[in-house]
């Protein structure tokens, strides 16, 4: 029996996302210097938001976000804070298959 899979990549490609221009749901009250910690970001985030700027800063792109609140819940463990809601109604992630 054959078994059909499909990569993960594959299927989130099925969801789409609305940018709600000018009102970002995240939001970073100042520059987060990257520490080892906060770093954790840039692993665990399911949608690969987060990155290491050259200058150790953290930086966050909002396009495809999953809206699942793993950075809210990272920020806060290790004494950071993130400013964090869900979109307004009609953008944001739109998932295909529920």
């Amino acid at each position: 029996m054959m078994i059909n899979s499909v990569k993960v990549e594959e299927k989130l490609f099925q969801n789409r996302y609305v940018v709600d221009e000018g009102r970002p749901h995240i939001s970073i009250s100042e520059p987060l210097k990257a520490s080892p910690a906060l770093r954790t970001l840039v692993d665990i985030c399911p949608a690969g938001c987060w990155s290491v700027q050259p200058d150790g800063q953290l930086s966050g792109t909002l396009d495809g976000c999953f809206e699942c609140g793993t950075c809210r819940i990272v920020a806060k463990a290790v004494g950071q804070e993130i400013q964090w809601a869900y979109p307004r109604g009609g953008y944001g992630i739109l998932y295909k298959f529920g």
